[in-house]
């Protein structure tokens, strides 16, 4: 059975993460859990899934998690969260923090000799050179959950075998994709948005950019999809996990959000990835990787 600390788990991903742990007893057990400031859900989650210990970067929000549950030992700042990352005893750290939160509680599960799935691209946007020297110097392994990125690895699999596999984790430090990989095709839903080119954005609402038609996500990358923010993210992204150029990432806009990505191999033949858009299957994928 694999355990994994979940960090970021009130949140959209958060949830569909442990929405899949209970779906494959057995397989999976939640170790550990973390979150910004929703104490409430927290402790409703660490019942429900028997964890003992839990973090919250807002200290009011601990302190309410400790009058909630004393029987959860409660770390509480952002330190709590890095400390949590590093110190529960588990395979794998599921990080799902928004944006630069993800940092260190992700180069501190790599410190203690976890394999981190990375749903957080701000971690790889914002310190790619650094994350990928910790990532080799500890020994560890990558694991990408964004669904382009979970797409893109399960090609390079399916195209190159186990050593594809183990290169593109991110398990040793080979230039794979460099000379195997003629491009990497990220697809894109264009948001809501894309069906109307005559829309006057002078009058766009929050709402109306919430309103994605494809994918029910986070705030943050739902209005970074609107904008198309997010696919430029994610070519960096792609760019730090599979070791290959910016000019060798494309985006395709793919409204129905059923092919995720595309890898095209040196020899001009393409792989794809294909499923429903729901980020359980690029999830589940990450917790029982490689089985």
């Amino acid at each position: 059975m694999k355990s994994f600390v979940l960090l970021g788990s009130t949140g959209s991903i958060g949830e569909s993460a442990l929405r899949v742990a209970a779906a494959l007893p057995g397989r999976v057990r939640v170790a550990a859990l973390a979150a910004r400031a929703n104490a409430a859900r927290l402790v409703e989650q660490a019942r429900q899934f028997g964890v003992r210990r839990v973090a919250l970067a807002d200290p009011a929000a601990a302190a309410a998690a400790r009058r909630l549950a004393p029987e959860l030992d409660v770390l509480d700042g952002e330190a709590g969260v890095e400390e949590l990352a590093g110190a529960a005893e588990a395979d794998l750290a599921l990080c799902a923090l928004v944006g630069l939160a993800g940092l260190r509680p992700t180069l501190a599960a790599m410190e203690s000799g976890k394999d981190v799935a990375l749903a957080t691209k701000e971690v790889l946007v914002a310190a790619g050179a650094l994350v990928m020297r910790r990532r080799e110097a500890c020994g560890v392994r990558l694991l990408p959950v964004d669904s382009e990125h979970s797409a893109v690895f399960q090609c390079l699999q399916a195209g190159c075998c186990e050593a594809a596999c183990v290169r593109a984790a991110g398990a040793d430090p080979s230039r794979f994709a460099e000379t195997r990989v003629r491009r990497l095709v990220l697809t894109a839903s264009g948001g809501p948005f894309a069906a109307d080119p005559a829309v006057d954005f002078a009058r766009v609402t929050v709402a109306d950019a919430l309103n994605h038609p494809r994918w029910r996500m986070g705030r943050k990358v739902t209005i970074d999809s609107a904008t198309m923010m997010n696919k430029g993210l994610e070519v960096i992204e792609a760019r730090w996990l599979f070791n290959i150029p910016v000019d060798r990432v494309d985006v395709l806009v793919h409204p129905q959000s059923i092919v995720h990505s595309l890898v095209e191999f040196a020899d001009r033949s393409v792989l794809a990835q294909l499923s429903p858009p729901d980020m359980r299957f690029a999830i589940q994928y990450a917790l029982t990787w490689p089985d």
